[in-house]
C-alpha cells in the first residue's frame, strides 16, 4: 500500500486494495480459454498464452458497460 498509513480514512484505503487487486488478477482469454490475460497498459490488456490483445478497463479487464454492450450484440 502507497504509504497510506492513518490518512485519507478507512473506505478509500479498501477501494484501494480492492482495485490494485483487480488490476494484477490473471483473468480468462476469450480467445483460448487460459486464465493468462494480464494488464499491460492503462485499458490495454494482453493474453500471455495465446498473445491475443484486448481493450478493456483501466483496472479490470471487462467493465460493467462493456459487458452491457456485448450482451446487447450478441442478442
Amino acid at each position: 500500500m502507497a504509504n497510506f498509513n492513518v490518512r485519507y480514512g478507512v473506505s478509500i484505503r479498501k477501494r484501494y486494495l480492492a482495485v490494485s487487486a483487480d488490476k494484477k488478477k490473471r483473468y480468462r482469454c476469450d480467445m483460448c480459454g487460459k486464465v493468462a490475460v494480464k494488464r499491460v497498459r492503462n485499458g490495454i490488456w494482453q493474453c500471455r498464452h495465446c498473445d491475443a490483445t484486448f481493450a478493456g478497463g483501466a483496472y479490470t479487464f471487462k467493465t460493467t458497460a462493456g459487458e452491457t454492450v456485448s450482451r446487447l450484440l450478441n442478442r
